[in-house]
């Protein structure tokens, strides 16, 4: 495995992992590689500092990257408006919704129907049966994250 700094035309920078430096050339020549924050497909690797440890210092295991090649903040903190507001998306459905798994389509057309009570859902449902939610006047959107439930 590697991973690569990656930008794109826009200048997003972020990471990602392949599984050799011919799987990324491969991926990208596809178009298979995309931003991690507008989704652009024109990427191209940036420039990284590699990883070296350190034998002779047993408390040192790598040598620092120069100044602004790397972050200087966690790589948990959201580094656009955007992670921010799919990271509180994210938090707001775990707090306030229930997941129904594959039963989306039948409880969401339960609760329009008015057979049992109305409340905040998330779950799976097949291209035919949200096509067909959508036909029969049921408000429904997909999620442009995976739910927490689902995500490890």
């Amino acid at each position: 495995m590697i991973r690569y700094c990656l930008k794109c035309t826009d200048g997003h920078s972020f990471d990602s992992w392949f599984q050799s430096a011919d799987a990324f050339d491969t991926l990208v020549a596809k178009g298979m590689v995309s931003c991690a924050i507008c989704g652009g497909s024109a990427i191209t690797k940036a420039l990284m500092a590699p990883r070296v440890a350190v034998h002779d210092a047993p408390t040192t295991t790598a040598v620092a990257a120069p100044e602004g090649i790397l972050p200087s903040r966690p790589l948990s903190t959201p580094t656009h408006p955007a992670e921010q507001m799919l990271r509180a998306m994210r938090q707001h459905l775990a707090q306030n919704s229930t997941y129904v798994g594959g039963r989306f389509a039948d409880e969401a057309r339960a609760m329009h129907q008015g057979e049992t009570e109305e409340r905040m859902i998330h779950g799976e449902a097949k291209p035919d049966e949200a096509r067909a939610l959508i036909e029969e006047g049921i408000p429904i959107a997909p999620l442009p994250f995976i739910p927490p439930d689902k995500a490890n």
